[in-house]
């Protein structure tokens, strides 16, 4: 008997056995979720390519069951502003390769790089959460294809106790009265689904905008609630019936993820921030989570050491990036000059403007 890799293309009818590997792979996490080529591709329009990696047993002219080893999900984003790539995943922090061998990933990177050669892009960038075993050797099968892996960003991630009440008896003094004060200053949250979409994007928009940064469409919003209702929620923070801050949450194998979260800056005073987070993490207590997955952060910035006052702990991202036109990969940070000047002329942009326009730039863009 013996066994081969074969590595095909996903295709209708393959997502509950898709899934069943994320969900029993140690390293699938939420963003290796099928649902997610749905939401991208509805939202979007840009089309995937999910790769599926299958060890067939063969004896003699018979052939068992096919049995999943690894998958790679990729979505193609083309434009002549912000190049042709494909990237696995857009928009989120991590995705990437998940296998059971190294081997297979080998497999499913050949395949990606074929693939990208059939498309004509310009790169494959790869996201994980973890550094795989076939980017930890010699990768002399690829070299001819010049690879760059950032790994100047971070995941932060705190680990939960069995109750809230432990959790704000583990902060300290100067944390706890931060909580508070918005409490009371009459400041209520409330968690909910897709019905607080609208009053989540009132707050969203207006804070990306005065971020200086595109901002995705409701439809990208609303398409993830939809499509991970049983585990998506809503955390809305009002002063009276007047949404201040919101953020989007997912839960995935034992861990909430924020994947969305904004507030007003004219109520900064209320600090209604503090209190967004303590709810989400009040939730993240009450249902049984074991971590918080803040997202995705630059080490010593602001949103790091917000993050971090919590106690949260950082966990390396690597970002790989390969050349597939023959030219060296740049420093993906190079054009960081270039965004400075495009977020301070986007800040100045009305909102209803920002929102008509941030969609028609944010699908292009795969961070």
């Amino acid at each position: 008997m013996s066994k081969s890799i074969f590595v095909r293309p996903f295709s209708a009818g393959d997502e509950d056995t898709w899934d069943a590997f994320v969900v029993t792979h140690s390293q699938g996490a939420l963003y290796h979720l099928s649902g997610w080529r749905e939401v991208i591709e509805k939202t979007y329009g840009h089309k995937s390519y999910y790769l599926i990696a299958e060890r067939r047993l063969l004896e003699g002219a018979s052939q068992g069951k096919p049995v999943i080893e690894g998958i790679l999900p990729l979505v193609h984003l083309k434009s002549p502003l912000f190049g042709n790539a494909l990237i696995s995943m857009p928009f989120v922090d991590d995705g990437g390769i998940l296998a059971s061998a190294e081997s297979v990933e080998e497999a499913l990177l050949s395949a990606a790089v074929a693939q990208g050669d059939r498309l004509g892009v310009e790169t494959i960038e790869l996201r994980h959460a973890g550094l795989q075993a076939i980017f930890q050797g010699k990768r002399s099968q690829f070299e001819s294809h010049p690879m760059v892996t950032s790994s100047h960003k971070v995941r932060m991630v705190l680990d939960l106790p069995e109750t809230a009440e432990i959790l704000l008896k583990s902060f300290k003094a100067k944390l706890r009265s931060q909580i508070k004060k918005p409490q009371k200053e009459g400041l209520i949250s409330k968690i909910g689904g897709v019905e607080l979409l609208a009053d989540f994007y009132k707050v969203f928009a207006v804070n990306m905008r005065d971020l200086g940064s595109p901002v995705h469409s409701k439809a990208m919003i609303g398409n993830t609630l939809r499509t991970f209702e049983a585990s998506s929620r809503i955390c809305m923070i009002y002063q009276g019936r007047t949404p201040v801050a919101g953020g989007v949450i997912i839960g995935f194998k034992g861990v909430l993820r924020n994947l969305w979260a904004s507030s007003l800056r004219e109520y900064g005073r209320l600090s209604p921030n503090m209190l967004l987070y303590w709810a989400m993490l009040a939730y993240a207590c009450e249902q049984g989570f074991t971590a918080f997955d803040f997202g995705r952060s630059t080490p010593e910035e602001g949103t790091y050491k917000f993050k971090a006052q919590w106690g949260a702990l950082p966990v390396p991202l690597y970002w790989h990036y390969f050349a597939l036109n023959g030219k060296a990969v740049g420093d993906p940070d190079s054009k960081k000059g270039t965004f400075d000047i495009a977020m301070r002329l986007w800040k100045k942009l009305p909102v209803p403007v920002s929102k008509i326009l941030g969609p028609m730039i944010r699908k292009h863009i795969g961070l």
